[in-house]
């Protein structure tokens, strides 16, 4: 690998990180908040949620602001959002003013979701830019797998609050990072042609664009499966498990890990099979273990070892599945790489908010509804493999 390929790996990974380094770093907090703030398990899940409808909605701005006015522009604008959201956060006073400054930390957070996508397309296509995803995706999994615990230690010795000043100052470092290190990939020539208007047109095209959708719903459903697990793990592990915070986290960086190890060989899978017979197989082993997991909760095998050898083994197909699917969805639209990423964003929260949603109205204490919407979202993603990617 040459040092341009790791630097550009190494940034676009920290700065990738840093959305979900807000969500993971809170996730032990989840219970401990609620008795905080005096507030119920929807009402706190509520801020989760903020969070992922902010992250969709803000792309569709966000990616063609990238298109238009250049990658680092954006970039700028989202962090210092993403601070002034933090400090609301960290200062919040009740469950309601912690809801609306997770919405506003979510749309600083989305500009680091979008944007480098649209760099990985500008530098690299093809299996090239398949190797640097994966490579990126390396360098920010140090966030689902010691967010948790850094978050479930800074917890425990000063309290939850103390998570969103630690996610001030990652925001700040991202800033100085990204103004210090990374270069402009977007030159004036290609940001004449693209405009607003330019930019609705895109979405209407690539609304009509049926590969392109059928590759951003596997993605989305395979994330949707994700975002169940987040937004009811903590609960169903801590209340109903009985597992503490710091165990919680360590069982949530295994999972994390899974899908991050399997996610690094794509590149190497994907230039051997195929990328689409590689996305298909990783499917009905997804879907099927899923499924498997489900059963077992529906007859009555409620039990932890259980839930978490499933998970763990199912959360490493997924691995193979969502970075391979954003690739094929954004290979044919380098010209609009940034709007084709923002949809792409857009959709797969706005599904994953859905499914959390949906999931959250059935939460009864155990792991059912959890597992239900975790097997029902990895069904969808097998349906939308077989439509989109026919031999």
């Amino acid at each position: 690998m040459t040092t341009s390929f790791l630097r550009a790996a190494l940034i676009l990974g920290l700065l990738s990180a840093i959305g979900p380094f807000a969500i993971d770093m809170y996730l032990p907090a989840l219970p401990s908040i609620g008795q905080s703030l005096n507030a119920s398990i929807g009402a706190v899940q509520g801020s989760l949620m903020a969070f992922f409808i902010a992250l969709g909605l803000g792309q569709l701005i966000y990616g063609p602001a990238a298109d238009m006015l250049g990658r680092k522009p954006p970039l700028y604008f989202g962090l210092g959002l993403f601070a002034i959201g933090s400090v609301g956060c960290a200062l919040a006073p009740d469950i309601h003013t912690l809801v609306a400054m997770r919405f506003v930390q979510g749309l600083g957070a989305c500009a680091c979701t979008v944007v480098p996508r649209a760099v990985v397309r500008d530098l690299y296509t093809g299996h090239e830019a398949l190797r640097l995803m994966s490579t990126l995706m390396l360098v920010f999994s140090v966030s689902p797998i010691l967010a948790p615990l850094a978050g479930s230690l800074l917890i425990e010795w000063q309290g939850w609050r103390s998570a969103f000043w630690f996610m001030l100052v990652i925001g700040l470092l991202g800033l100085v990072l990204m103004a210090t290190q990374m270069h402009e990939t977007r030159p004036p020539a290609q940001r004449a042609a693209s405009s607003w208007g330019q930019a609705f047109r895109a979405y209407a095209t690539l609304l009509r664009d049926r590969h392109f959708m059928g590759l951003v719903l596997i993605g989305a459903f395979g994330i949707a499966s994700f975002f169940a697990y987040l937004a009811n793990s903590s609960f169903v592990l801590i209340d109903h498990y009985g597992l503490t915070p710091r165990q919680y986290s360590i069982v949530f960086a295994a999972n994390a890990a899974s899908f991050i190890g399997m996610s690094q060989l794509t590149g190497r899978l994907g230039q051997r099979y195929g990328l689409k017979p590689m996305v298909r197989v990783a499917s009905h082993a997804y879907a099927a273990v899923m499924a498997l997991l489900l059963l077992c909760f529906l007859l009555g095998a409620d039990h932890l070892p259980v839930l978490l050898v499933l998970l763990f083994v199912g959360y490493g197909f997924l691995g193979l599945i969502i970075p391979t699917s954003a690739i094929l969805a954004l290979e044919d639209h380098g010209p609009i790489a940034g709007t084709a990423s923002a949809l792409m964003g857009t959709l797969q929260f706005a599904t994953g908010a859905v499914v959390m949603a949906i999931t959250g109205l059935f939460v009864d204490g155990t792991g059912l509804p959890m597992v239900a919407g975790i097997a029902g979202s990895a069904g969808m993603t097998w349906l939308f493999v077989r439509g989109t990617l026919r031999r």
